[in-house]
Parts: structure tokens; C-alpha cells; sequence
């Protein structure tokens, strides 16, 4: 059972993610911040995955925090559903086109944390949503989930469409990365017999 259920409460978050990375696609999502729902919503649905996140944070400072510390939460449960990763494909890419934008996102569970995120969103928000943040939930999730993701913006100029197009395109990304090889399910893919 790929599943993991992760709690974390600080001073300015306080958040219970459950994840099912062979899910349906069924989202409940409830972070205080509604574009980050959104968000939230369609990377479970694009990803295939069972995601429940419900986060009461600081929003009354800003959304910083919030998405942050959601990012860090569900990378936690991505390594922890992942286990010893024995059968997982691993390595996996997506172009992706969201009308005007086209984003490109390449992904290596490897073990080890790295993050290159190739974004020019021109507006500074979305809504109420600081679009700098969407770089910052990215981190978070690569620094905790153990894995080496790059996200490229091929073409695009409506800020909306780029970021959705980001989320849509990792969730894709992943879902193939941590896909069961059906040649290679008793197997650890590495060299080193561990990642």
C-alpha cells in the first residue's frame, strides 16, 4: 500500500495531508487559500493520485507559510508512500501545453533533492495568491520528498495558465515516475541496490 498520512504543526501551520499515489484522482483539499486549491485539486486529479490536505495557517499575515509548509508536508508523504521506491520507473517527463502556456517538467526520484524551476510568471499575483510562491511550494515538496524535478515554461504570458500548467505537469511527471514497472517490480532501481 502506497499510502501515507503526515501531521505537522508549528507556530504558523498546522497540517494533515493524507496521500494515495495509486488513487483515483479524488482531491479535498482545504488550505485557507483558494487558488492554492485549486491547484491542489488538479494535481491529484492529473496526478491520479487520493490527496486530502486541510491546513489552518497564518493567512491573515499572507499565504507564504501556508504554501510553503503544504509543500513540505506532502513531499514528506510522497518519500514516505514511496518506501525502500522497489519497482518505481523513476524517472519520467511531460510537455505540457495549457493554452497559451507550454511547460516541460522532468522528474528523477533519486534520493537526492534538486530543484530547477524555469518559470517567468509576469504578474506578481494571481487573485490574492503572491505568484513567488509557487517556486517556494516546489522546494519545500522536492526538499522533503527526496527528488530532483526541473520545470521549464516553453512559451506562454498569462500568469494563470502558467502556473496551472506547472502543477498539471509535475502531477503528470510524477505519477509516471512513481509508476510500477511491471518488468522491474521486485527491483530497486539503481545500481547501488538503494535510493
Amino acid at each position: 500500500m502506497r499510502k501515507a498520512e503526515i501531521n505537522r504543526k508549528t507556530k504558523e501551520t498546522d497540517i494533515k495531508v493524507i496521500l494515495n499515489l495509486d488513487g483515483g484522482g479524488r482531491g479535498e483539499i482545504s488550505t485557507g487559500c483558494g487558488f492554492l486549491d485549486h491547484m491542489l485539486t488538479l494535481f491529484a486529479k492529473h496526478g491520479g493520485f487520493d490527496l486530502s490536505v486541510v491546513c489552518r495557517g497564518d493567512t491573515y499575515v499572507d499565504y507564504h507559510h501556508t504554501v510553503e509548509d503544504i509543500g513540505i508536508v506532502l513531499g514528506d508523504a510522497f518519500k514516505q508512500a514511496l518506501g525502500e521506491m522497489r519497482g518505481i520507473t523513476r524517472y519520467a517527463s511531460t510537455v505540457l501545453p495549457m493554452d497559451d502556456a507550454l511547460i516541460m517538467t522532468a522528474a528523477d526520484i533519486s534520493g537526492r533533492t534538486y530543484l530547477s524551476c524555469g518559470l517567468e510568471i509576469p504578474a506578481q499575483k494571481v487573485g490574492d495568491f503572491d505568484t513567488e510562491l509557487v517556486e517556494e511550494f516546489f522546494l519545500g515538496f522536492v526538499r522533503h520528498a527526496a527528488i530532483t524535478l526541473h520545470i521549464r515554461q516553453l512559451a506562454g504570458a498569462n500568469s494563470h495558465h502558467i502556473i496551472e500548467g506547472a502543477f498539471k505537469s509535475a502531477a503528470r511527471t510524477l505519477s509516471a515516475a512513481v509508476k510500477i514497472d511491471p518488468d522491474r517490480k521486485d527491483e530497486i532501481p539503481s545500481t547501488k541496490g538503494v535510493l
